[in-house]
């Protein structure tokens, strides 16, 4: 069996004719034929009164906390084990980051924890829907009503995938997608913010123009644009757009191709999981996930690394994910955990993720689960 990488980023074939496409056009900045494409896809997948392109998932959470009216001082709720960037779009603005320890079924935000970590300095709530398994945006939602919090969901994993019907980034105030190499639909780098309420579209325009309100001008609503607002310059070029359209045409091709690869997963596992060997994902009832990942949880953090170099020696390249923010030096300096810290650490250290991708082979699953069996064994 030939090395089977951690990930290959997703090419249906079109990418390249939509690429010339742009430069034939002549346009190759940002908000043109392909980005105006990239939009309305994703508004039709989620439902989102506004989608716009960006230049990260990382750009989205910036904008979203631009749009939240972060100030210094303020206090935003979010879990510990994320990425990086869902910390610091925040911290960017001055706010201090209260982290909340995360359920050990899902890793998603503990629900049930968050009112009580609510202060009278609590702006925002920030849900992270993992591995594209929804939280439980009910309460959340509720919580964030009672409290007038603003809800802005880093649903960076997320696309495609549904909490009771409604597509993950369009349940709270503001939603943030990523199209990094990683993720299910890719350009690269990239990204996009939801706007779910249709009195922030203009200013979410005018922040991801550096302030302006050149979108009006080009759409020609004013003679001329000018600098209104604070901002920067959070425009995804035309050609990663173009690449990315590619895959968003037709969404399913790539999602059941994941999908199909993620129940192999789960089927070929179950009997380690039944012999109590190794915990597999759960997907609650209400929630349509997207395939983004499929990880294990095995018993401790020296089995995990046994269990990754026995994969490495037999050319397959797993990983594992998060270090909880709250335990670097960054997020002692710039956040709080509230509580205990129950599962944050402790279900972080026995994660590994399992390569999976657009177009994975049965074989090599059935391949990849034969060692994982033989280090068991």
């Amino acid at each position: 069996m030939k090395r089977i990488p951690f990930n290959v980023p997703p090419f249906l074939g079109t990418e390249e004719k939509n690429i010339r496409r742009v430069i034939q056009n002549h346009k190759i900045s940002g908000d043109g034929e392909f980005t105006k494409k990239c939009n309305l896809a994703l508004e039709r997948i989620t439902g989102s009164k506004k989608a716009l392109m960006t230049t990260s998932g990382t750009a989205a959470l910036e904008m979203a906390a631009i749009l939240a009216d972060i100030k210094p001082g303020d206090e935003v709720i979010m879990p510990s084990y994320t990425f990086v960037s869902t910390a610091n779009a925040f911290v960017l603005r001055g706010a201090r980051i209260v982290f909340v320890d995360i359920r050990p079924d899902t890793l998603n935000i503990d629900e049930k924890l968050i009112e009580q970590a609510i202060s009278p300095k609590t702006k925002a709530i920030v849900p992270v829907h993992y591995a594209g398994v929804g939280c439980e945006m009910d309460t959340i939602c509720d919580i964030a009503k009672r409290h007038n919090l603003i809800v802005i969901e880093d649903a960076a994993q997320g696309v495609n995938a549904f909490y009771k019907g409604r597509a993950l980034g369009s349940i709270g105030d503001y939603g943030c997608f990523s199209f990094h190499e990683t993720k299910n639909y890719s350009s690269g780098e990239g990204g996009a913010i939801l706007i779910n309420n249709e009195e922030d579209i203009e200013r979410a325009e005018i922040i991801r123009e550096k302030g302006t309100n050149r979108s009006k001008f080009f759409r020609g609503q004013v003679d001329k644009y000018t600098w209104v607002d604070v901002g920067s310059s959070y425009l995804q070029s035309e050609l990663n757009c173009a690449y990315l359209y590619a895959q968003l045409e037709d969404p399913e091709i790539i999602n059941n191709g994941r999908l199909k690869s993620w129940n192999m997963y789960n089927e070929f596992l179950k009997p380690l999981a039944d012999k109590g060997l190794m915990e597999t994902m759960y997907v609650p009832e209400n929630c349509f996930h997207n395939a983004h990942m499929y990880y294990i949880k095995v018993k401790n953090y020296d089995e995990r690394t046994k269990l990754l170099a026995h994969l490495k020696a037999n050319d397959i390249f797993a990983v594992f994910h998060y270090i909880p923010l709250h335990t670097s030096l960054a997020g002692q300096r710039f956040g709080t955990f509230f509580g205990k810290d129950e599962f944050t650490t402790n279900e972080s250290e026995r994660l590994i993720r399992l390569p999976l991708y657009y177009g994975l082979k049965r074989n090599e699953i059935e391949y990849i689960v034969e060692v994982i069996k033989n280090y068991y064994k």
